[in-house]
């Protein structure tokens, strides 16, 4: 796909409905010829909308005025450019959470998690948060996930976690102000309530650090899932990643994956892990769906505030 239709696939799979100012922004930029050449100009892992408008709020710069982000852009093109060459969209949506939770309560007890793809880890809690399910509330604290569930009833409990790792290229630090600068600025303009939630979910995690290792998600897998206690139920998940690796290697991991002794949750973009025989989705949003050790269970919306079951 060109870099165009890229940014216009953007706007309408993922931002339609979801923030008016990334849809409106992100059409603009496929009708940019001058800001789709310099964006050609990095390698296609680096062209992402999401990665160009985060480097953007995080240098300050408009995203609400086309014209005013085109300009930004122009005249502080080196500035962006060795941003975005140097960073990935690591959005860290501790909401994920929700959409998870009723594969994780399901599972043997008590649980190792393994997160691929993990940024600052702050998906590692999920026997920390708290949830709503409709009416249904299951925890006390912050943050509050807000989850809507459609076709099955909402967790009873939530998982016994006795282990907690990450495994990614780039891992974040949630102690770091610069780190939790960058995830803030990855958050989509509108979302108020994800920039609270990022608090939140960071000041649970830096309580009770997890460990985050650097290394790749095929190759250096199997020696931190070794790690994990034997008596515990290792589960290696994953949210909304493997769109930023390129075919063969996410190939080698799911390879990988089958391969390591207890559970794999994925929840991601079903062109990029596509299953079989899917049903349609629900309409009005895009979504990812979610599975279990390779079985498709459910369609969920991409920052886990809607998840409709269909396994």
């Amino acid at each position: 796909m060109t870099t165009a239709g890229t940014y216009a696939a953007f706007a309408t799979r993922e931002a339609r409905g979801v923030s008016p100012v990334y849809e409106r922004l992100s059409l603009a930029v496929s009708r940019d010829d001058g800001l789709l050449a310099l964006v050609d100009g990095l390698s296609p892992a680096k062209r992402q909308p999401n990665l160009l408008f985060g480097v953007v709020r995080l240098l300050g710069g408009p995203v609400e005025d086309p014209a005013a982000f085109h300009d930004f852009v122009v005249a502080n093109w080196p500035a962006v450019e060795a941003e975005m060459r140097v960073r990935a969209t690591q959005t860290n949506e501790a909401g994920r959470c929700a959409v998870l939770l009723p594969v994780l309560a399901a599972l043997p007890q008590p649980l190792a998690l393994l997160e691929v793809g993990a940024s600052a880890g702050l998906c590692l809690y999920p026997d920390r948060y708290t949830y709503r399910y409709g009416d249904r509330l299951l925890g006390a604290g912050v943050p509050v996930l807000d989850c809507a569930i459609t076709g099955a009833a909402p967790p009873a409990r939530r998982p016994e976690v006795v282990w907690r790792a990450g495994l990614d290229l780039n891992p974040l630090d949630v102690t770091d102000p610069a780190d939790v600068a960058w995830l803030d600025a990855l958050i989509w303009p509108e979302h108020a309530h994800r920039r609270a939630r990022l608090r939140a979910a960071a000041a649970v995690a830096a309580a009770d650090p997890p460990l985050l290792v650097r290394g790749d998600l095929a190759d250096d897998l199997p020696a931190l899932a070794a790690l994990a206690p034997p008596d515990a139920t290792l589960v290696v998940f994953h949210t909304s990643v493997l769109y930023q690796v390129p075919a063969p290697r996410r190939d080698a991991f799911a390879e990988v994956v089958r391969g390591l002794p207890g559970h794999w949750i994925a929840n991601e973009d079903p062109e990029v892990l596509p299953y079989a025989a899917l049903p349609e989705p629900p309409p009005g949003a895009f979504h990812n769906v979610l599975a279990l050790d390779g079985a498709p269970l459910a369609w969920t919306r991409g920052h886990g505030q809607a998840v409709t079951w269909f396994g």
